[in-house]
């Protein structure tokens, strides 16, 4: 408890998020649908950032904000609500903060943004990065400097990977995989790297890799190998009803990143981050539906299935004495109460 350093070291574009849910259905052009309901909050990188720092994790953002008005209220949220260090951060004078609208709908999401490419590059906000206890980072196929320089001054890099709008899923991204101590892809972009037909097939190859692999499944939950202690686990995800799945993969790492700052063992560390990004889904938006400790807290109290009571006994000896305030939500439009 004497190391100072952040636990977590962040970098990447923010956005701020419009999220439309209650949708009777998707819409189809020439057509207006009305939704019964409406959120906004920072997202992208904040996703990360939020569900780390309510957490408990010292978390430290490298992001550019615009000098408008999603500029200043991502950043009021991130820096005032969620204490989030924002010293490595900068303001853009005349550059637009990127928007995204979410239409939620069917258990997920459909995404339309505007942005710019901002002006200052990862590797600028980051400088020499500073020593972290940790990174989370989203590889891209261009490497990033500041990510070797953070390995080789013993950061452990925690990885995930999005989309490829190509297709053409280089393998030779996976060489950066020799900078990291963990990758987190999900199935379809773990399969698709490794190309591989199962997640357990792309679970092998990530695992000689990399020393600590995991591959999330969506509503078939998660597995993983920690070549370290020599443990695999796979866990199943919690059904929980979903309201809107912006950001869930963005909480599971994020949690899994707590858990292994703990020293849990892997079960239970992907247990805890199934539940914390099944938790998310709960709520609207990205970075403000994060449980933190006190989602986590509420949900073991209210929990009646023995089942689950045995598969998560261990939160009652790893829950936090004081799991702090109530997390603040993405501020929402309900639906208009019927007459």
């Amino acid at each position: 408890m004497d190391d100072d350093r952040p636990d977590v070291l962040l970098t990447g574009l923010l956005f701020y998020d419009l999220v439309l849910t209650g949708m009777g259905k998707p819409p189809t052009p020439g057509e207006e649908i009305w939704t019964a309901g409406m959120g906004c909050g920072p997202g992208g990188i904040a996703n990360l950032a939020v569900a780390a720092a309510r957490f408990g994790l010292r978390t430290s953002l490298a992001t550019v904000f615009g000098d408008d008005f999603y500029g200043a209220y991502c950043r009021d949220v991130l820096g005032g609500q969620e204490h989030v260090d924002l010293s490595l951060s900068r303001t853009a004078d005349g550059w637009p903060t990127p928007v995204t609208v979410s239409v939620a709908y069917g258990g997920d999401r459909a995404l339309l943004t505007h942005g710019q490419e901002p002006p200052f590059s990862q590797d600028v906000l980051m400088g020499d990065p500073p020593p972290a206890r940790t990174a989370l980072v989203h590889l891209e196929a261009e490497p990033r400097g500041w990510l070797a320089k953070a390995a080789a001054d013993g950061t452990r890099i925690y990885a995930d990977v999005g989309w490829d709008p190509t297709q053409e899923w280089s393998a030779g991204l996976l060489d950066q995989l020799a900078l990291c101590h963990a990758f987190l892809p999900n199935e379809t972009e773990a399969t698709a790297y490794t190309r591989t037909d199962s997640a357990v097939a792309a679970l092998g190859v990530l695992s000689e890799l990399v020393p600590v692999a995991v591959v999330t499944r969506g509503r078939d939950g998660a597995l993983a190998v920690d070549q370290t202690t020599g443990e695999y686990a796979e866990v199943p995800a919690l059904g929980l009803d979903a309201l809107d799945a912006t950001g869930a993969g963005d909480v599971f790492g994020a949690s899994f990143v707590a858990a292994s700052l703990g020293g849990w063992p892997l079960e239970q560390r992907l247990r805890f981050a199934v539940l914390a990004a099944g938790l998310s889904v709960r709520h609207h938006g990205g970075a403000l539906a994060a449980p933190g400790w006190y989602g986590v807290d509420r949900w073991w109290r209210s929990l009646t299935d023995p089942e689950l009571r045995r598969a998560y006994g261990f939160l009652a000896d790893r829950l936090p004495d004081d799991p702090g305030p109530p997390v603040r939500h993405a501020p929402v439009t309900p639906p208009a109460p019927r007459h």
